[in-house]
Formats: structure tokens, sequence, C-alpha cells
């Protein structure tokens, strides 16, 4: 079953994070806590881990888009 990677929340105020690069590609293979992208917040630049050991399946929100919290930006398939 695939696991949709969303846009965290790192603070009270966070409503929203920009994608600022990929560091994987769809059909990569990715590790669980391996970094796949790279956000920025209003106060932090931050690299996000995998949740799961997988593929990576299907990029859904590419690099320079903003993503609300909670907003789906990658889908990893774990069975892979």
């Amino acid at each position: 079953m695939a696991v949709e990677l969303t846009m965290p929340k790192f603070g009270l105020t966070m409503s929203e994070g920009n994608i600022v690069r990929w560091l994987k590609n769809e059909g990569d293979p990715v590790q669980e806590n391996e970094s796949v992208l790279e956000i920025e917040t209003e106060k932090i630049t931050v690299e996000i881990p995998a949740p799961v050991t997988g593929r990576l399946q299907k990029i859904v929100t590419p690099a320079g888009t903003v993503v609300p919290v909670g907003g789906v930006m990658a889908v990893i398939d774990p069975d892979k």
C-alpha cells in the first residue's frame, strides 16, 4: 500500500512550506529516514526524510511549489 509524504508542521503558526528541491527522482529507491526533499518555511530550511523504505513512486508537487501543512508532496511504494 502506497504511503503519502505530506508537508509536516514545524511550529504552531506554520501553515505552509515551499519545496526548494527534490533530492530523489521518481522511481528512485529510498531508505526509511533518508532525505527525499528540502523544504523552506518562514523560519527554517530542512530536509524531509522518507517515512518508509521503498521506491519514490510519484512526485505530486514539483520544486518551487508552496504546499499547505498536510498537503501531499509525494507517494512512496513500500513494496518495491
